[in-house]
């Protein structure tokens, strides 16, 4: 085995639920074809909000993908991490028991938690006056997802959560990366999930004046805002020298990881942050800019994080930042906050893999403030060598991973 593949890291697997539905096969089929997944809102109780969208798992039965004895310690975001998982084991070639013990991770990133067992359980006390079930808090606490996934896996390993909001996902399969390539661990289970399309939520997230009522439109002119989706993406990590030496064919190289504060405002984003995070994604990958053949953005769709995100692009990657394909798939599946980072990373390994940059939808025209090619309207065929996965939070806490073909 070659003493140089000891301690690269590779993604053995993956696997999706989100707005398309089951299977990271499902959500990267909607993201090359441009088709939305953003539905009219169906909520248990009325909503008398301004926002009638969102991007919610459609028909999913957790009795179908978890056994009864265990779905009521389970939130929906937790469910879906579950049922994520389970496809990316399989994917990675592995049974249920296979990587047990101490040696295997679990980190799973959410801005939230069980945002569902929080608003109905709030409901009952405060509008029906009912007791509490007596499992609200092993259902609600962030840290339910990777400890049940733990479970399910006789994982022994580093098991946390990661709440950093909007870039809870992609810290999380970061630092998954962190661990394996030091050697703490043989493998990792990471990514990320949520389910915060609630009554609650939207609420909060209608205040802040940053949801479109009709359409996401990143880097489009005449662009109002985001969608909220739910969903969860989970990932195997495992050194190259150990795929090779089991004979299976991993998905890519997850090659760096950037992660940086801006330190700045609750709300507002600056340049730097972003910029020192994707310029540190790079070096940690052993890459120039001009390795890198499609970028994921960010890409909310408000006004602000756009032109921000367009700036830290042309920073980092010059005149090129302005003819690099780069593309948000947002308004696929929209942003699913904590979960987003996980998410769009499938979109962007199947990118690298069919050398398809997937489309910006909704695109109504150019943005002279977000000088960049977003990929608009249709997908776009192009060799794709390695590529950057952007997540951005509130309170500034940026983190970018790259991922390169083996």
């Amino acid at each position: 085995m070659a003493e140089t593949n000891q301690r690269r890291v590779v993604i053995a697997g993956m696997g999706a639920v989100s707005a398309a539905g089951l299977g990271a096969q499902t959500l990267w089929a909607a993201a090359r074809e441009g088709r939305s997944q953003i539905r009219p809102l169906k909520l248990e109780r009325p909503y008398g909000g301004r926002i009638k969208i969102a991007a919610q798992v459609p028909d999913f039965d957790p009795l179908a993908h978890l056994e009864p004895e265990i779905l009521p310690f389970c939130d929906p975001f937790t469910q879906y991490a579950v049922t994520a998982a389970d496809e990316a084991m399989a994917q990675a070639g592995f049974a249920r028991k296979d990587i047990a013990g101490p040696r295997t991770a679990v980190v799973i990133g959410s801005g939230i938690g069980g945002s569902k067992t929080i608003d109905d359980e709030a409901y009952k006390a405060y509008a029906l006056n009912e007791r509490a079930d007596p499992l609200t808090v092993p259902r609600l606490i962030p840290s339910a997802a990777p400890t049940m996934l733990g479970m399910r896996f006789s994982c022994n390993g580093p098991t946390f959560t990661i709440a950093s909001a909007c870039s809870s996902a992609t810290q999380a399969i970061g630092v998954g990366l962190q661990l394996v390539r030091s050697g703490a661990v043989d493998r990792a289970i990471v990514g990320g999930a949520e389910a915060a399309v609630i009554n609650g939520s939207l609420r909060t997230w209608e205040v802040l004046r940053v949801l479109t009522p009709d359409l996401c439109r990143p880097f489009s002119i005449g662009r109002n805002g985001m969608t909220l989706g739910e969903g969860a993406a989970v990932f195997v990590l495992e050194t190259l020298a150990a795929a090779e030496a089991r004979g299976h064919e991993p998905l890519c190289e997850l090659a760096g990881y950037g992660t940086t504060s801006d330190a700045f405002d609750p709300l507002r984003p600056n340049v730097e942050g972003p910029s020192t995070a994707m310029a540190q994604a790079l070096a940690d990958a052993g890459l120039e800019p001009d390795d890198v053949d499609y970028l994921n953005a960010h890409g909310t769709g408000t006004y602000a994080n756009d032109i921000t995100e367009s700036e830290a692009i042309l920073r980092v990657f010059g005149e090129r930042g302005r003819s690099l394909p780069v593309s948000s798939t947002k308004p696929i599946h929209g942003h699913a906050l904590g979960a987003s980072g996980g998410l769009e990373l499938v979109s962007t390994i199947f990118a690298m893999q069919e050398g398809i940059a997937p489309p910006t939808i909704n695109f109504k025209g150019p943005d002279p403030k977000c000088p960049i090619d977003p990929v608009a309207h249709e997908a776009r065929r192009t060799p794709i060598r390695a590529a950057m996965s952007n997540s951005f939070a509130f309170g500034g806490i940026n983190a970018v991973l790259v991922v390169k073909r083996l």
